[in-house]
């Protein structure tokens, strides 16, 4: 088990520093240099070379990343998930009165989130501000590292209904205390103070609110974990690192990150968006290949789409599907939708069950319950961009949405363990139809 502990406890820090999707990325990217990987900007031609490591990101919010083969590639095998998770975005000019004794922000609803456990916890903001100096206007992190902001339930003498079910409203329920009336015109200044400047030099920001509890393990042997942000970020960590561990066969691998998918994906950074589409573009132009080259490149290729999913609940377990019914710590999900939802069919979990047989890790099946309807992600979105045989999977969790989530330390390192020997192996598509993992 200490392996599995090992790599939950480096899940937790790199949740940890990770409040917003821009540090998501950032943290990212240090972990890609460290491994020789070298930055690329959109806005610039791009020289390449083969067994070359790179990486570009777009709005600072999502990435894309890529090893190109020593030898000439045949197609390009992917992992996508998300940096996003549900959470409040601070508004402009967020500042509110209240009662003449306290001071408020004003945020809205970013993504379908459980708006219960966001009471009465210590909350803080973090994200990128805009700042202006004598280069220009350029991008600063901040995160308030501290116990900054709450949201006070009404007590239960004030509303007796509130355990017989309560109808929430951001805009009147959501706000989260700032402090009290000395407050006023104060957020600014401790914003543009995080990003060392004066608030004059501020021109924009986007600041999400986020939970100030630290992940940790649970249960009667600690085999659970629980964290903010695990849907997605515990995707994106264990893709990750298997991604940095692989030494990638005759396809071009490529790790991606993107924003954006909690409300939609349609952003210039959302998985709706060109970026994905664009940059396998240029890595077969930098690399040589024809324009032609390049579409029977993507014909051959492959996508797992990695976003967690549903485990069954203890306490409702009517909610899953009769058969098909995930727990933590029994290994990866592989989600089926048949109204398209996800991107699963029969060829594409062949491939999957494939990876992890041969990399010895468990799986098992979620399919919704026939008379719900459940999620979709970022796979089906991404194949209208760009169309590529894919399968959608996830690790199993519970208390989706909610700012803190449960999860089981041993999933993380199965989807390392997955994601390693599927961008170590060559998938390849013959004339004849059949399907080879090498």
């Amino acid at each position: 088990m200490k392996e599995f502990y090992e790599e939950s406890e480096k899940l937790l820090r790199f949740i940890e520093n990770s409040p917003s999707c821009f540090h998501v990325v950032k943290n990212i990217a240090g972990m890609l240099e460290e491994k020789g990987f070298t930055a690329l900007e959109e806005q610039n031609c791009w020289q390449i070379t083969p067994g070359g490591r790179y990486y570009v990101t777009r709005n600072g919010s999502s990435l894309i990343a890529f090893q190109i083969p020593e030898r000439e590639f045949g197609g390009f095998q992917l992992i996508c998930s998300h940096t996003d998770s549900p959470s409040f975005k601070v508004k402009e000019q967020p500042e509110m009165q209240a009662d003449g004794k306290y001071t408020k922000l004003n945020v809205e609803k970013y993504g379908g989130m459980l708006c219960a456990p966001w009471f009465d916890r210590p909350l803080s903001v973090a994200g990128r501000v805009l700042v202006q100096d004598e280069q220009g206007i350029h991008q600063v992190l901040i995160n308030v590292d501290r116990d900054l902001l709450m949201i006070p339930n009404v007590a239960i003498h004030m509303n007796r209904n509130a355990n017989d079910g309560y109808t929430y409203n951001a805009q009147k329920d959501m706000c989260p205390v700032f402090g009290d009336e000395l407050a006023k015109d104060s957020f600014g200044k401790l914003i543009a103070s995080e990003a060392g400047t004066a608030p004059e030099q501020v021109l924009g920001s986007d600041l999400f609110l986020y939970n100030r509890q630290k992940g940790t393990f649970w249960g009667n042997e600690r085999e659970f974990i629980a964290s903010p942000r695990l849907d997605d970020l515990q995707c994106v960590f264990g893709s990750l690192r298997g991604f940095l561990e692989a030494k990638p066969g005759k396809n071009a691998a490529v790790f991606c990150a993107f924003d954006n998918e909690e409300t939609g994906s349609v952003s210039r950074q959302g998985a709706a968006s060109t970026f994905l589409k664009d940059t396998l573009y240029r890595i077969s132009l930098a690399s040589g290949k024809t324009r032609e080259e390049h579409f029977a490149a993507v014909s051959g290729s492959f996508m797992i789409s990695a976003d967690n999913a549903h485990a069954v609940h203890p306490n409702h377990a009517e909610l899953a599907d009769p058969v098909n019914r995930p727990q933590m710590n029994h290994g990866i999900v592989i989600k089926y939708n048949a109204a398209q939802k996800y991107t699963t069919d029969g060829i594409s979990t062949a491939i999957f069950r494939t990876i992890c047989d041969r990399a010895q890790v468990p799986y098992q099946i979620f399919t919704n319950r026939s008379d719900m309807a459940g999620g979709s992600t970022l796979g089906n979105i991404s194949n209208t961009q760009v169309s590529l045989r894919a399968v959608d999977i996830g690790l199993p969790q519970l208390a989706m949405h909610s700012p803190y989530e449960m999860a089981g330390v041993r999933d993380t390192l199965y989807l390392e363990r997955a994601a390693k020997l599927y961008y170590s192996s060559t998938i390849c598509m013959s004339e004849n139809g059949c399907i080879t993992v090498e």
